[in-house]
């Protein structure tokens, strides 16, 4: 049977001498896997440079329940993105952007907010003009809502301490070294206020925004079984150091 969904690229492999094996994030079908064949030839119907990371999709699909390899039937990208591809800023930010989720986001079930959730930040980074340097720290914090480990904010705006193992504010230094302490607790309690549209109100050095990126990884890994190292991390400080 055919639907109708939307969809954001994770990642692309090749496979043989023509196809191509696309994981993407649906809108209606969780996360999937799709092969396209003839996707490297030069007047492949969906091309190669259709898939990079992510790309914004709408798309008609096969599924089947099993849990295989699905088809594709048509795809485009939509919208296009105008300023992604071609703002190394912005670029490194979404191949960051694009491992983490990679290792994040598990399920082969719908899961709408999440999905709407990136689909529209990934929008507004390639709408944003103004300056975008603490996009992915906000992003970052934004998206453990939707992975169930949000930090409790109960007494952040008078905690010295936040202690990453239990994503909670204290004012005494956790049994554990995986906190944070002063000045960093007060600046992650600012990201934790913050929205897109405010967040060039947060004045930090680059050596800040280093350290709070650190973390967050840090934090990622401590409630994410296997996330492992993001190795986009350190080309990303470079650019924006």
């Amino acid at each position: 049977m055919l639907h109708k969904t939307r969809g954001i690229v994770f990642k692309a492999t090749d496979y043989g001498d023509t196809s191509v094996i696309v994981q993407l994030f649906t809108e209606k079908f969780g996360l999937q896997s799709y092969i396209i064949n003839g996707a490297k030839k030069p007047k492949a119907k969906i091309g190669r440079n259709m898939l990079q990371p992510l790309h914004l999709l709408d798309l008609v699909v096969y599924h089947k329940n099993s849990g295989s390899v699905q088809r594709i039937s048509e795809l485009k990208n939509s919208p296009v993105l105008q300023s992604i591809p071609y703002d190394v800023i912005k670029s490194c930010i979404a191949i960051f952007l694009n491992e983490v989720l990679y290792k994040a986001v598990k399920q082969q079930s719908p899961d709408e907010s999440l999905f709407d959730f990136v689909f529209s930040a990934i929008e507004w980074l390639d709408h944003q003009t103004g300056s975008v340097a603490n996009f992915h720290l906000l992003f970052l914090v934004q998206l453990t809502r939707y992975l169930g480990f949000y930090p409790d904010r109960y007494q952040a705006g008078q905690a010295d301490y936040f202690d990453m193992k239990n994503g909670t504010f204290s004012n005494y230094k956790p049994d554990s070294l995986l906190y944070l302490s002063p000045p960093h607790t007060q600046n992650f309690h600012q990201l934790l206020q913050c929205s897109f549209e405010n967040m060039q109100q947060l004045k930090w050095s680059n050596d800040e925004r280093r350290y709070l990126i650190q973390k967050l990884l840090e934090y990622y890994a401590l409630h994410i079984e296997g996330f492992g190292n993001i190795r986009s991390a350190d080309v990303l400080e470079e650019v924006l150091s």
